[in-house]
């Protein structure tokens, strides 16, 4: 069967669904009748039923809902706090307008390590994302204590404006900054500001040998760059060519690779252009040094959190070295400090803080990860576990998801042990999907808050127990713990990253019900850096730079659709 939507706003929608519901032919995780009102979990069941909606689309075809589930080279926004008025380097207009480092072929060569084609632009308003590295640089040396990158993986602009139209059941705005979400309308203090970024690595297509640490074919297949007459000015304009955002076709003369979340963070973290599926070394397989490593060795406690396996791309970017993004052991292992492939006689400090997933995904063979990969779980072997916990001698205090264990309290006592003993914090969490597959993240919140999402691009709705909810923290309390901790570490201060990493799970996934969750998950841990701020600091001591690696290619062909969607669920749920 398909079911076409027909007609407009949420009455086309539910005839639609009403069909799916009448032939029993919805993927739920529940039976109808048991499950609470939710249309927007009804549309997005209906869309993937039927391949199609006249409300969204993922890619460059209006008529296939699930056309296109990686990456794009679209322009990310940039939010800052704490950086209005705060001198050159940390204006966020030092890299923006006629300081945009896509003005001047100097800059661009310099950034790239050559000239990306079609990219130099004399009108251009952005900034590269090697940008998000100066400015933190620039913040440090201006005597910032507190310095915090959070990473919304995966959200573009797009992805936030959905959030944004589900939140104020209404389309606030079609262009800017936007409202909707804790970081569009925070202030803090009236230091925030607004930017745009090209996200574009140095090549896609290099390969390596994970064994011998190696790169194969320095440079890749195809070189990175933007070209805006092609990509469009600003985030919000359509791109004229909407194929060449996702590089192709690929007999397009001119092409630019589209990133990576790994070589997207190492921009960010180390401030270099790289290949993609790195994690912190250059083009050429030459490890560098990340700010968290800067920063140790000037005193100041470093902290990774995230909702995903805790080495995967984006947290393992922040301190790890690695020629693979999938040698997750490895990168775990430096992550916390242990002899590892790329540091085997003298290992890395390792970092104070490292909460994340990961828990349960157990495997026997795993060819990503070279020879020395140990069966068992994917990201953190038993040696490895025993090696860094307190108990057999180790530096951290370690917390992990534990049957019949509240888990935002174990992790929260856990921090608080920390902090009273000089101790560092670990914490290993993870669900499955209820299908028997352990993707190891924590359980994906939905737009309304419930934990009963509709099926995505593999047509199966995940389904958490009682005890992924239970025996799991939310990001937001994986945020105030690692707080706790690196707040008492040292006098100096600390630097902090924080990363939604499900909303590129969820876009990956073509699931908008899931997407606009995950892009509210991480906005309430968000707020715990700012309330943290507010209580602790002030915008003058502290920097945050809220963001995302890269953009999916969600498209929002009538968002008053989806704003009719979310004032007909509050509706249905009686007003709340």
């Amino acid at each position: 069967m398909v079911c076409v939507i027909q007609g407009s706003g949420v009455r086309g929608i539910c005839r639609c669904v009403g069909m799916i519901i009448g032939l029993g032919l919805m993927a739920v995780a529940q039976p109808q009748a048991a499950r609470a009102a939710d249309p927007l979990r009804d549309f997005q069941a209906a869309a993937i039923l039927a391949g199609k909606s006249e409300v969204a689309h993922w890619g460059v075809d209006p008529s296939n809902y699930v056309l296109w589930g990686t990456h794009s080279n679209r322009l990310i926004p940039v939010y800052t706090f704490g950086t209005l008025g705060a001198g050159p380097g940390i204006d966020l207009t030092s890299y923006t307008g006629e300081n945009s480092p896509y003005r001047q072929e100097g800059k661009l060569r310099r950034i790239y390590g050559y000239l990306p084609t079609h990219s130099v632009s004399p009108t251009a308003e952005y900034l590269d994302q090697t940008n998000i590295y100066d400015l933190q640089l620039a913040g440090v040396a201006a005597g910032k204590k507190h310095i915090f990158l959070v990473i919304f993986d995966g959200m573009d602009w797009n992805t936030t404006q959905a959030a944004a139209i589900y939140n104020t059941k209404s389309v606030a705005y079609r262009e800017g900054r936007g409202r909707g979400t804790h970081f569009q309308e925070y202030t803090a203090a009236g230091t925030t500001q607004y930017g745009y970024m090209v996200t574009s690595p140095h090549n896609e297509g290099t390969e390596v040998d994970v064994d011998t640490q190696s790169v194969k074919n320095v440079g890749g297949t195809i070189l990175g760059g933007y070209d805006s007459t092609r990509g469009g000015p600003n985030p919000w304009t359509p791109a004229p060519d909407l194929p060449y955002l996702i590089s192709l076709p690929t007999d397009a003369p001119v092409r630019h690779a589209y990133t990576d979340s790994s070589s997207s963070a190492v921009s960010m973290t180390a401030g270099i252009k790289t290949y993609n599926n790195v994690v912190n070394r250059d083009a050429a397989g030459n490890k560098v040094p990340t700010i968290a490593h800067r920063l140790q060795q000037e005193g100041y406690a470093v902290g990774v959190v995230t909702s995903v396996p805790i080495s995967h791309a984006t947290p393992a970017a922040a301190y790890s070295h690695n020629v693979d993004r999938d040698d997750y052991q490895d990168l775990s292992r430096d992550l916390l400090g242990l002899p590892s492939i790329s540091h085997p006689e003298k290992p890395l400090l390792g970092m104070d803080v490292v909460i994340g997933a990961g828990a349960g995904v157990s495997l026997k063979i795993d060819k990503g990860q070279g020879k020395n990969f140990v069966p068992g779980n994917r990201y953190l072997t038993r040696i490895m576990e025993q090696a860094i916990d307190v108990s057999h001698g180790g530096p951290y205090i370690v917390a992990r998801r534990t049957a019949g264990v509240v888990g935002s309290e174990r992790l929260r006592q856990a921090a608080e042990e920390a902090a009273a003993t000089g101790k560092r914090l670990f914490g290993f969490y993870g669900a499955g999907d209820g299908h028997g597959n352990f993707s190891g993240n924590l359980p994906m919140q939905t737009a309304d808050g419930d934990y009963q999402p509709a099926p995505g691009r593999t047509k199966e709705a995940t389904v958490y127990s009682p005890e992924d909810l239970k025996e799991n923290p939310t990001l937001a309390q994986m945020t105030t713990a690692a707080l706790t901790v690196l707040a008492k570490r040292n006098e100096k201060g600390f630097w902090l990253m924080m990363e939604a990493g499900d909303v590129d799970w969820a876009n990956h996934d073509n699931n908008l019900d899931t997407s606009i969750g995950a892009v509210n998950s991480g906005d309430a841990a968000v707020r715990v850096i700012t309330d943290w701020v507010e209580k602790n600091s002030n915008w003058k001591d502290s920097l945050l730079i809220v963001t995302a690696d890269h953009g999916h290619y969600l498209v929002l062909e009538k968002p008053e659709m989806l704003a009719a969607t979310a004032a007909t669920a509050v509706a249905e749920k009686g007003g709340k």
